[in-house]
């Protein structure tokens, strides 16, 4: 039960990182190189919190 709603919660983390990055994405004034900064930073927030959730045991 708890790998389920860790990967869950995971999903739905992503999820919302994702759609926050792709909501600048909508305006005609901002291009995709304005934004490529936030894709990076989200890219790494994600592989950090998947990392940390599934690998990270000691």
């Amino acid at each position: 039960m708890q790998k389920f709603t860790t990967f869950l919660g995971t999903l739905l983390a992503t999820a919302f990182l994702v759609g926050l990055a792709t909501t600048l994405t909508r305006s005609t004034m901002i291009g995709f190189f304005d934004v490529l900064p936030v894709y990076i930073l989200m890219a790494i927030a994600i592989f950090m919190m998947v990392y940390e959730a599934f690998f990270d045991k000691k």
